[in-house]
């Protein structure tokens, strides 16, 4: 079984190496976090492995998964090829917005490149953990690496998409789109009640099915056989009046009214069209 040393002792480090280490893809060999006690208690979380809190404390493995914050990538592959030979290794980051090639320094050691990019929130360790089987995983590399992780991925349930490198930072704001920026408009939504005299609590309740509705339609039938409203009806003297008083109320939240009507209209365009 090939070793695998853990570079960052944070949730995404502790949820892989517990499921790697507990199907048999890797045998967890090492985990490195910043302070001792960090690197212990990622240890203990995974079920096996030792605590290292150097570079220089680091034994020789098959595999490093580096799952530090997408600004340490670089240094921390820097100091993973001064500290242990990987000629014939493979080394990846779980990064969604950066692709392998940030892993330029373990390149010039000799070793193979990916990353692995599993699509889902990591707030809650044990859950993610116990419920990972299904998860998505983004991956990109060299073929030698692939053909390590791809095993090992599927031995934990995940399931690979690949994606080009190329593309990394759009494929990640395709995430943010569905979720970050998905919170985004429905709070305008939301304060929008409130500013219509409606309490929080109940504007929740109000925009709750539409939102839940909408999105269930979006992912059963496709983005543009899902659009109703007025932009959808062609009804944009509705659609002025609307981002007018909308400006009128919040000037920030106008603006994000305005942003979303032409690729709007554009998506009613493909549902005319009869385009998914």
């Amino acid at each position: 079984m090939r070793g695998l040393t853990v570079v960052g002792g944070g949730h995404v480090g502790r949820v892989l190496g517990r499921l790697f280490s507990a199907a048999g893809a890797f045998a967890v060999q090492d985990v490195l976090a910043r302070s001792a006690d960090s690197a212990a208690r990622a240890a203990a979380f995974i079920g096996s492995g030792a605590g290292a809190v150097s570079y220089a404390a680091l034994r020789p493995a098959e595999v490093y998964m580096l799952t530090v914050s997408d600004d340490q990538i670089v240094p921390a592959c820097e100091a993973l090829a001064a500290a242990v030979p990987l000629q014939g290794a493979v080394v990846f980051h779980c990064s969604g917005a950066l692709a392998s090639d940030r892993l330029q320094a373990a390149r010039a050691a000799g070793a193979y490149l990916a990353s692995v990019h599993p699509i889902r929130s990591f707030a809650d360790v044990e859950a993610v953990a116990a419920g990972f089987a299904g998860t998505f995983c983004g991956v990109e590399g060299d073929r030698q690496a692939l053909d390590v992780l791809l095993p090992a991925l599927a031995a934990i349930g995940a399931r690979a998409v690949q994606i080009d490198p190329a593309a990394k930072t759009v494929y990640h704001a395709a995430a943010v789109f569905a979720s970050n920026y998905l919170v985004t408009v429905i709070d305008a939504a939301l304060r929008a009640y409130q500013a219509a005299g409606i309490p929080e609590a109940v504007a929740r309740e109000l925009a709750r099915p539409l939102a839940i509705e909408s999105m269930e339609n979006a992912f059963r039938l496709g983005a543009a056989p899902a659009l109703t409203g007025p932009v959808a009806r062609g009804d944009m003297a509705t659609v002025l009046r609307q981002q007018d008083a909308v400006m009128a109320w919040d000037a920030a939240t106008g603006q994000l009214y305005r942003s979303l009507v032409p690729p709007t209209i554009a998506l009613a365009d493909r549902k005319r069209a009869g385009q998914p």
